[in-house]
This record gives C-alpha cells, structure tokens and sequence, in this order.
C-alpha cells in the first residue's frame, strides 16, 4: 500500500527540484558565456553575465511552472 505523500513534503520536494535546476542552468549559461567570451567577444564580461542570466531565468521560469501546477491540481 502507498503512503500518502502531504502538500508540504510534495512542496518541499519541487523547491530542492527548483534549486537544483537553478545550479544547473545557471552553471550551463555561465560555461556557455564564457566560451563565447573566450572565442568570439576577446574576453569580454557582458557573455558571461548574459548567459548566467538567461540559465537562472529559465530555471525560475520552470519553477514557477512547476509550482503553479501545485494550486491547479
């Protein structure tokens, strides 16, 4: 017989998720900014910040996704 999960452990569970996808993208986008830093832009900060940004914000993009989808259901 399954055990019941509660909301609060079901909450809990999406938030590490969401942290963790936050270190990965963010890690992904900062990798990427600087390879193009490296290679195409002569060391210049702006790709590294840019990737960053676009990794951290399509990770809270997920999260929000994956968190609305708690008071839908």
């Amino acid at each position: 017989m399954p055990s019941k999960t509660f909301s609060e452990e079901e909450y809990g569970k999406r938030i590490d998720r969401c942290f963790t996808d936050a270190i990965v993208k963010g890690s992904g986008g900062l990798l990427i900014g600087a390879t193009l830093s490296l290679l195409l832009f002569r060391r210049r900060s702006w790709p590294i910040i840019m990737g960053t940004g676009f990794g951290i914000g399509a990770a809270f993009k997920n999260c929000e996704r994956e968190l609305n989808s708690i008071n839908s259901s």
